[in-house]
């Protein structure tokens, strides 16, 4: 598997927003937001749930992955998925660090992403209701 996730009891704007602020606890900040609901609308006219991507960077251990690998660029930032079912319930989706720099043969890597997941562990149990 590639990601975990958690059901976040809320509307979407406040998963939004708590998300943010639990990955701020653990050292990352929020690089980029895609708007899949509005990029589709506007590209393809098509309607969707609400759906946003988050870019997270931890820059510490953004730049520790840099040092080993320079290219490891091209799996950065780790994205954070918030979208809104058929249901109305809020699903919030982390990409599994290790699942992804798994693919990175670099002495450290394993270990830099096993820190990033228990990281992203941390905020996903803090959102938690299940």
């Amino acid at each position: 598997m590639y990601g975990f996730t958690t059901k976040f009891k809320g509307r979407y704007e406040e998963a939004i927003q708590r998300v943010t602020e639990e990955l701020s606890k653990e050292g990352f900040g929020v690089l980029t937001e895609i708007d899949v609901k509005a990029t589709l609308k506007k590209k393809l006219g098509i309607e969707k749930r609400p759906y946003i991507i988050l870019g997270a960077c931890n820059p510490e251990l953004a730049n520790k992955a840099l040092t080993a690998e320079p290219d490891i660029g091209l799996l950065l930032p780790c994205n954070v998925v918030v979208r809104e079912e058929e249901d109305n319930t809020v699903t919030i989706a982390f990409m599994d660090p290790q699942a992804v720099l798994g693919l990175v043969q670099q002495p450290g890597i394993h270990d830099l992403a096993t820190a990033v997941k228990a990281k992203l562990e941390r905020v996903r149990e803090r959102l938690d209701v299940s």
